[in-house]
């Protein structure tokens, strides 16, 4: 009695809160809930960033279902990635059973049924916010990373976007693309290889071909206009509930580079393009990244360091960021440390290997007087998880077995009736889902090709006269069509050159292993 008193007094004392604060459930020892004992997380905590960890069928997503639910009723916008296409029950409420009755009565508090605030996204033009981005804004280096470029490949990347920007050529979509990968070894040869060096028809051969494959996946749908603006992510419905932007992606599950790269591209967005803001009361948006490894997956060591460091400088932003993954070893141990919440459901110890993946997990723990770790993480029941987080003072939480709350929503998919319901009265929906009709790289170098035709055939019936066209009146061909569609993307290309810069440093070493 006395040891659950201690333990009692130590969880009140290290999860005390004087502000808003995320309640998880309930703190356990020897198998069962404490009274009074709550595991809360201060809300002005919660760019510190965290990490939901656990295996197969141990309330993970669940977990994570509930920190989104809190967050939105405490006014905070939230962005998920829905890997698995689960999670889209937040916008109906849930219904209360025996087991929830049950689990609630344990950890002393009334169970509510509320539906949230949810906007749908996609990425392949399913139903939801189509959420697009132009080759241009996406940069060189993330073009080649998902194209899985060698050195050489994604050099001559970088030299057609230089290309491309000194002479107002937008790249919109993918056709733009290969428009200007062909115009390189063809009719712009010349004008290329003399001002940016020769560019080798084999090479750009590999990319189109590469580019052409990317197409097959329906890769293509992600790019072009209009692009999504990240600010839209920052939104409230009339009772001051922050919207819950859920972009669903089970669709691109055999596609983790496309995934990956989408991830890294709008991290790096998001910290160009938010201001500074210091430290708040509560986030302005919290960022979960369902199947985290797939970001890290062949990532070399100059590629962890500079995603360290977005995440350590993101929060500074306003931005919590939120890593879910079956073992906490998927995460490097350099982005682990930067990781104020953990959340560790159950892994399960069926191999030699998994014994050793389950003490190193046991280590990133705080030591506790009260439970053996490594024993208890593989012991631990469903909705069960290890919590740490970090106090309003900044300092470790003590290590708190803890009866994970449910979720007020439902814990179940909507129908495909619910879901065009939804989707139906989206204010975004109707802004992002009519395609742009822009004059494009495209369009100007056809012009400039069919100009530079008429002017070669214009030369062959004045080849007596000595009449001929100067390059500098077939590049003004291309300049005047391009003016206006590239007045019109100023204003988004520069707050976004700032973002192909981040992600230009992201680029720096990265090699597959």
């Amino acid at each position: 009695m006395e040891r659950k008193e201690s333990f009692r007094e130590l969880i009140v004392d290290g999860y005390r809160c004087s502000g808003d604060f995320i309640l998880l459930g309930g703190a356990m020892l020897d198998g069962e809930c404490i009274p009074g004992a709550h595991v809360k997380v201060p809300l002005k905590m919660m760019n510190r960033h965290g990490l939901i960890a656990g295996a197969t069928g141990t309330g993970k997503t669940k977990t994570l279902q509930v920190i989104a639910e809190q967050l939105s009723e405490n006014g905070v916008p939230v962005l998920l990635m829905d890997i698995k296409g689960d999670l889209s029950g937040l916008a109906q409420p849930g219904k209360e059973n025996r087991f929830i009755a049950d689990r609630h009565a344990q950890i002393g508090l009334p169970y509510r049924a509320k539906a949230m605030p949810v906007e749908l996204m996609t990425l392949s033009g399913g139903n939801g916010v189509r959420l697009r981005a132009t080759v241009t804004e996406f940069g060189p280096v993330l073009i080649s990373k998902l194209l899985e470029l060698n050195d050489v490949q994604s050099g001559i990347v970088s030299v057609l976007f230089k290309y491309c920007d000194d002479h107002r050529l937008p790249l919109v979509d993918l056709r733009d693309f290969k428009k200007i990968l062909q115009y390189s070894i063809n009719e712009g040869k010349e004008w290329i290889n003399a001002e940016y060096g020769r560019i080798s028809p084999a090479s750009i051969n590999t990319i189109i071909r590469k580019i052409v494959e990317l197409e097959q996946q329906k890769a293509d749908l992600f790019f072009g206009e209009p692009s999504f603006d990240v600010n839209d992510l920052l939104r409230q419905d009339e009772n001051g509930n922050g919207f819950i932007s859920i972009i669903r992606l089970s669709d691109i599950q055999s596609r983790p580079k496309m995934f990956s790269t989408f991830m890294l591209s709008l991290l790096a967005e998001v910290f160009a393009l938010f201001p500074e803001e210091g430290d708040l009361p509560k986030p302005k948006l919290a960022l979960f990244i369902d199947e985290a490894h797939l970001v890290f997956n062949e990532a070399s060591e100059t590629l962890v360091e500079q995603i360290e460091t977005i995440v350590k400088l993101i929060r500074s932003k306003g931005v919590g960021v939120f890593f879910c993954t079956q073992d906490p070893t998927d995460i490097p141990g350099k982005v682990l440390g930067q990781l104020g919440l953990k959340v560790q459901h159950a892994l399960r110890a069926f191999t030699a290997k998994d014994r050793k993946a389950i003490m190193r997990t046991a280590e990133n723990y705080p030591l506790t007087d009260y439970y053996k770790t490594d024993e208890i993480i593989t012991s631990m029941g469903t909705g069960e998880a290890l919590v740490t987080a970090l106090s309003e003072k900044g300092t470790p939480t003590p290590l708190a077995a803890t009866l994970i709350r449910a979720p007020m929503s439902r814990m179940d998919v909507l129908s495909e009736e619910e879901i065009q319901t939804l989707v139906s009265r989206s204010n975004l929906v109707k802004v992002y889902d009519r395609p742009a009709d822009a004059v494009t790289a495209y369009e100007i170098l056809k012009g400039k090709i069919e100009a530079s035709q008429q002017e070669d055939h214009q030369e062959k019936l004045r080849k007596d006269s000595g009449n001929t066209s100067s390059r500098r009146k077939k590049e003004g061909v291309m300049e005047k069509l391009s003016k206006n569609t590239m007045i019109r993307q100023v204003g988004r290309t520069v707050a976004r050159e700032i973002a192909r810069g981040l992600l230009g440093a992201l680029g720096v070493g990265t090699r597959r292993r």
